[in-house]
């Protein structure tokens, strides 16, 4: 009886998505479908308890933009705490700080306590992701990251789809109260499933926390991340409060970079951006992000602006483009860890792009099945982009380097998402207001009551044709910096990802 190669053997299995590591991704999902859902099923309750606390629209804004704030400012702490109480730790940590800010939301008394509480849910909500993509990337290792990835990005495309729907139910037919109330059994599953399947890792007390990038960094995302969402409302760059809050927010930033560059434990280890992989993966997520979030922005407006749906009606049509995703994303996955993550993400980026272009040369006549095919291509597309590209800059690090790059790139796709928001809500906006008008402030959503109830309106129609062009725009420049990903120098390929595979080695062996 022959004996196989102990290499060769350990290589069979490295490749092999065996049942503990299956078990880890399940926890991830979790967590992640979790913290997802909570964000986009708030958002359809808006106008409802704006009507139960009697307070006004702006007020009841700040349930969504103070958990927004809350999620963005914690997420840089998430690489730190990794490493200082360990992995396990922190995640399930992170569950019980979104569970109890849920809990308390639903059982708020008043605006103000309501928006507190979402506060306290942003701070645990913000750190399930990172924490929880950190624990993926130790137990998978490179030659599995690609098809790992592809699993736990379901949750952040069925989200958004099952978010507004479910949402709608339980506002119309249950209570608000249960809009927070729904984590409560999801969580509670994590949270033991977390328990009994993760393996407890070294915490690291020796681990000094980065005060003075924690004051720069932090405050000046959530600063700059307010000052976007005061642009989207005002609807130009025109206003001096947002312009400051970003311009300050920025200044904080790049303080924090130069800060960085010159420790060796930073908040963040901005040098692991000098690679060429890891460097050209932010890049890309960056616009990636931003001209995804865009277009989330924009897809239901024209449903309802240019073609005259329903808000009910919307979402289904939108719910197109997620199924696209679903589908491509466990694909791309496969392909990515088989033929490298450059070809796949550039074959998304080609996929968007193509669709993007002839979804800004439609018309007032194109047939609906016609814009539901391109939404879908969108979709595959997205499906094959942002998550492949986070795999590739993973897979070359090394253990040690893990948690830290992951809560940058979590801040970097932030950042990208709420920039392109902000853009593209300028854009419409404008466009919009040469045609019908909008009130003092100028917002949005004064646009679409005024435009909804007009008949097909040719220059509504144009407006979103320059938007989606803008879009189009962003996509091109990501698939630029997506072309660094075709072929990885050898010193990077061979020495990190060895590295990196070494590390995981061990953590397989602990876990099982």
């Amino acid at each position: 009886m022959s004996i196989a190669n102990p290499s060769t053997r350990h290589s069979d299995l490295s490749d092999k998505l065996d049942p503990q590591l299956l078990r880890i991704a399940a926890v991830v999902v979790l967590g992640a479908f979790m913290s997802i859902l909570d964000t986009t099923v708030v958002n359809v309750a808006i106008q409802g308890l704006t009507k139960t606390f009697q307070v006004p629209l702006e007020t009841t804004q700040w349930i969504t933009t103070g958990y927004m704030l809350a999620l963005t400012t914690i997420i840089p702490l998430a690489g730190w705490a990794a490493d200082r109480f360990g992995t396990k730790r922190l995640y399930l940590t992170s569950i019980l700080l979104f569970l109890l800010g849920s809990v308390l939301s639903g059982a708020a008394w008043s605006m103000s306590s309501l928006i507190l509480f979402r506060v306290l849910q942003g701070l645990g909500g913000g750190m399930i992701l990172p924490t929880g993509m950190t624990l993926l990337s130790l137990a998978a290792g490179p030659q599995r990251m690609g098809r790992l990835m592809g699993i736990v990005g379901l949750p952040i495309v069925l989200g958004p789809i099952l978010g507004p729907t479910l949402g709608g139910w339980l506002v119309d037919d249950v209570s608000w109260r249960w809009i927070f109330f729904i984590n409560l059994p999801i969580g509670a599953i994590a949270l033991y499933a977390a328990y009994r399947v993760l393996a407890s890792d070294e915490s690291k007390p020796h681990h000094a926390l980065d005060w003075i990038g924690l004051l720069l960094l932090s405050p000046g995302l959530a600063i700059f991340i307010y000052g976007l969402a005061q642009t989207t409302a005002a609807g130009s760059f025109n206003s001096l409060t947002a312009d400051g809050c970003v311009l300050a927010g920025l200044a904080m930033i790049v303080g924090f970079i130069l800060h960085a560059l010159r420790r060796d434990n930073a908040l963040i280890d901005v040098r692991l951006f000098g690679r060429r992989t890891v460097g050209a993966v932010a890049f890309t997520t960056f616009l990636l992000s931003a001209a995804a979030f865009g277009l989330s922005l924009l897809f239901p407006l024209y449903f309802q602006m240019v073609r005259g749906y329903s808000a009910f009606d919307t979402g289904l049509l939108v719910a197109v483009e997620g199924l696209g995703a679903v589908l491509s994303m466990p694909v791309a996955g496969y392909l990515a860890d088989k033929l490298g993550a450059g070809k796949i993400v550039l074959s998304g980026v080609a996929c968007t792009t193509f669709s993007v272009l002839l979804l800004s040369m439609t018309e007032n006549t194109t047939p609906l099945w016609n814009i539901e095919v391109m939404l879908f291509i969108v979709g595959l597309g997205k499906g094959a982009t942002m998550m492949p590209a986070t795999s590739a800059a993973l897979s070359t690090l090394r253990k040690h380097e893990i948690a830290r790059a992951t809560s940058g790139l979590n801040v970097i796709q932030r950042a990208g998402g709420a920039l392109g928001t902000a853009l593209l809500a300028v854009i419409l906006t404008r466009g919009v207001s040469g045609i019908a008008p909008v009130n003092s402030a100028g917002s949005l959503l004064s646009s679409i009551t005024g435009t909804v109830q007009q008949n097909l309106s040719l220059g509504i129609q144009q407006v979103f044709s320059h938007a989606f062009l803008w879009a189009l725009g962003i996509i091109i420049l990501a698939g630029c910096g997506a072309l660094f990903l075709l072929n990885k120098p050898a010193a990077e390929s061979n020495g990190n990802e060895t590295a990196a595979g070494s590390d995981n080695e061990e953590i397989s062996r602990a876990s099982t």
